[in-house]
């Protein structure tokens, strides 16, 4: 709801994302918020929970190969059977944001989340979320690089990848040393913490558009084609979930594996996106555009996995109960 509020703050009014207060604009202020976002995701990272999780190699493979394989895979082949290699204007750059979308990192808090209400491997759950978070930050700009030499603005892969370790990695490691003295510092709040994330994810998101809106980017797109695109990401969150369940049934994974692999597997992370988005293009109005896709995906796999993590969590209390 409040990245909606976000995006119509940005198109009543786009020229107050560019303004400046004493130097500063709100585009600057989103920089900064993004280290600490990584820097209170360290202090918050259990090493005993992330050990945990470790043994389990056979569901780490699926999980990664799906979210940084299977993925980029899909929606490659969905472009190259609409033609959107040739695609030019505005729809090239939905099709680029659908392909940014597909090479992002699992979300991290609410896949955790959702695994512990549907009742799954939950040390698997953190490691594997976590862990995706940093390889996200070497692979996603190597499968961007495909594509990023004919867009304007865009960065070299050796910059990108430079940029990414300075504003994630760096931040996450300073948590981890700080851990030992601050990590119950950080559990303790962590709702004013997870406040402060989203905060910053808001303000990427509303400079984005503000940008976007006034250099009238959307203007291209007819409300048709934006209920499409919508109902593409519903039909790429379905069919990864369904192809990483039959793989759990090939490989023979039990029940609580079964909903970690499909649960972490499936999703995408939006601050991730709004990151890395920043990183890989210098042009904010394109960041609008590129980003339009994974915010649509987030939203949808936020409502049906929860709807799906409810059902499964009672379908497993009602089976112990009968045990």
């Amino acid at each position: 709801m409040m990245i909606g509020v976000a995006i119509f703050l940005a198109w009543l009014n786009p020229s107050a994302g560019a303004a400046q207060v004493l130097g500063i604009n709100l585009g600057d202020v989103a920089t900064w918020g993004v280290a600490g976002i990584f820097l209170f995701y360290g202090m918050r990272l259990d090493r005993k929970k992330l050990s945990a999780g470790l043994s389990n190699i056979r569901l780490h493979v699926l999980i990664h190969c799906a979210t940084f394989i299977m993925f980029p895979l899909i929606v490659l082949a969905a472009m190259y059977a609409c033609g959107a290699f040739e695609a030019r204007g505005d729809l090239r750059y939905l099709w680029l944001g659908t392909f940014f979308l597909a090479t992002l990192p699992s979300t991290v808090s609410s896949s955790v989340v959702m695994v512990s209400i549907a009742g799954g491997n939950m040390p698997a759950a953190i490691f594997n979320a976590s862990i995706s978070s940093l390889m996200g930050v070497f692979i996603t700009p190597v499968w961007m690089s495909l594509f990023l030499d004919n867009v304007e603005g865009s960065h070299g892969l050796g910059e990108v990848i430079l940029k990414l370790v300075v504003q994630v990695i760096v931040p996450v490691i300073a948590g981890l040393l700080l851990n030992p003295k601050f990590g119950k510092f950080a559990q303790d709040h962590r709702k004013v913490l997870r406040n402060f994330d989203q905060s910053v994810i808001l303000l990427i998101i509303y400079t984005s558009f503000c940008e976007s809106f006034l250099k009238k980017m959307f203007s291209g797109f007819p409300l048709g084609d934006l209920i499409v695109l919508a109902g593409c990401m519903v039909g790429l969150f379905i069919t990864a979930m369904l192809i990483v369940y039959g793989l759990c049934r090939i490989m023979g994974f039990d029940r609580d594996d079964t909903v970690t692999a499909v649960f972490c597997g499936s999703k995408k992370s939006l601050v991730h996106g709004s990151v890395m988005s920043r990183v890989l293009f210098s042009n904010p109005a394109v960041i609008g555009v590129v980003l339009l896709p994974t915010m649509l995906y987030h939203a949808f796999q936020l409502i049906l996995i929860s709807v799906i993590a409810r059902k499964a969590g009672a379908a497993k209390e009602a089976a112990e109960k009968i045990k």
